[in-house]
């Protein structure tokens, strides 16, 4: 017992000089803008972006930089025009939560650098990826649920803070030797004694995909999982108990749990499983993509093949070479959204992939982003969106001198299908002048549907 409280109380004194010492080298922040940071012109051009203050700061122990005001960050591109939270406002839905949880998940990202994007999530970094998670969960949250009480979001990242105060009592200073057993001790804790672990491949559970939910029933994604992993690391950095280069191995199978390792001991092939900050953040918005995308047949296709197979479906286009149970399940999908169900336990749900790829086109990860959020507009009856965010898909593509990851078979249907929807919303401008057709799909009803 006296050997405990005494490492207890050198922990401590460890953690309050320690946070001493950061308070006095981390300059103030300077107050970050309020006002929004997409600028949105589109037929509900009413709702607007205002303008919300800054959630308090978190009572926790937490400490991450702040970016100077004046400091050279890669900034939100202010001339996309998202339509999804003015098309719910429209509806008759209420997207304060939502818009203030997108304009804190803005500052986050805003404080990307191209250094800190490609940095491993084990270092110290200006971008707090906990929180900019947990903002990710508030937004979808308020969209699904309608709650007039947002997300308690700093009760989250104190109750991530917990987790590393919790290991605590299980750490010896016999792990000062030995790297190997230091990050077997956190992995025991983490993965024995509070038990976290790895849920199913075959995701169909959303809490599984979102921080809150998964420090709460402890089952997750590989991307949130290793975000929790890295989050105490970090921590264990900043009360100066961790005195070594940890890396974590990020796993790319459905089973393996996210492990660390002593990055001066790693492998070559190791480099191909180091998680960056940027990518993590792409790996959990991608999952969230996935999950709820509104098509779900023929997964030897690619998201946007599905959905244009849909769209061929609705237009009573010629469907050699499909199965009838594609067929089918396509024509269930727009059926769905047709008479305004947005979300069913194995069929997606459209606002949230949306909003997935609303965020992933704010990253800037991948051209193929613009094309995927643009089919769903056409779905969705937003056609002069839809073309918008087509012809800004083409103009990257055209200009790009990347390799696609898709084979030349996808590839060329992919190709195929964008001009084939370019010609047809082509064709709509003419015949329609962007009015709104009455048989407009109606998925954003004022319906509520808790997740």
């Amino acid at each position: 017992m006296f050997c405990k409280w005494m490492l207890s109380s050198s922990l401590s004194c460890t953690i309050i000089r320690n946070s001493k010492a950061m308070s006095s080298l981390t300059p103030s922040p300077s107050p970050l803008p309020t006002s929004s940071f997409l600028t949105i012109n589109s037929k509900f051009s009413k709702f607007q972006f205002s303008s919300f203050p800054l959630p308090s700061s978190s009572s926790s122990s937490r400490m991450v930089p702040h970016v100077a005001s004046n400091f050279n960050v890669q900034q939100v591109d202010r001339d996309l025009n998202f339509v999804l939270h003015d098309a719910l406002d429209a509806s008759g839905i209420n997207t304060t939560h939502a818009r203030e949880a997108r304009e804190q998940f803005c500052s986050q990202i805003g404080r990307f650098t191209d250094i800190e994007k490609k940095s491993s999530i084990c270092i110290n970094r200006c971008v707090d990826l906990g929180r900019t998670a947990l903002y990710i969960a508030a937004e979808d949250d308020s969209l699904v649920s309608h709650s007039s009480v947002p997300l308690p979001v700093d009760s989250f990242v104190a109750r991530l803070d917990d987790l590393s105060m919790d290991y605590c009592p299980h750490y010896s200073p016999d792990y000062d030797s030995s790297p190997e057993k230091f990050l077997e001790s956190i992995e025991r804790f983490l993965y024995v004694h509070k038990g976290f672990r790895r849920a199913n491949s075959n995701i169909s559970e959303p809490r599984a995909l979102y921080l809150h939910s998964v420090l709460t029933h402890r089952s997750g994604s590989a991307a949130v999982v290793s975000l929790i992993y890295s989050e105490i690391l970090k921590m264990l950095r900043l009360w100066g108990l961790l005195y070594f280069d940890a890396e974590i191995f990020f796993p790319h199978d459905d089973l393996t749990l996210p492990k660390g390792y002593h990055k001066q001991k790693s492998k070559e092939s190791d480099q191909a499983h180091i998680m960056t900050s940027g990518n993590l953040l792409v790996e959990m918005l991608n999952d969230l993509k996935h999950a709820f995308w509104p098509f779900q047949h023929d997964h030897t296709k690619t998201l946007f093949l599905r959905a244009a197979n849909a769209a061929n479906c609705v237009d009573r286009s010629d469907f050699v070479g499909e199965s009838g149970s594609q067929i089918a399940s396509a024509k269930a999908a727009q059926h769905r959204l047709d008479r305004g169900v947005w979300t069913s336990v194995r069929f997606g749900d459209m606002r949230r992939s949306l909003s997935a790829c609303e965020r992933l086109i704010m990253l800037k990860h991948d051209a193929n982003e613009l094309r995927d959020y643009s089919i769903l507009l056409y779905h969705c009856g937003l056609y002069e969106p839809s073309l918008q965010y087509m012809k800004k898909y083409q103009e990257l593509k055209n200009s790009s001198t990347e390799e696609t990851s898709s084979s030349n078979s996808l590839r060329s249907l992919e190709d195929d299908a964008v001009d084939n929807l370019m010609l047809r919303l082509n064709l709509i401008l003419m015949e329609q002048g962007w009015s709104r057709p009455s048989y407009a799909r109606n998925f954003l009803g004022n319906n509520s549907e808790p997740w």
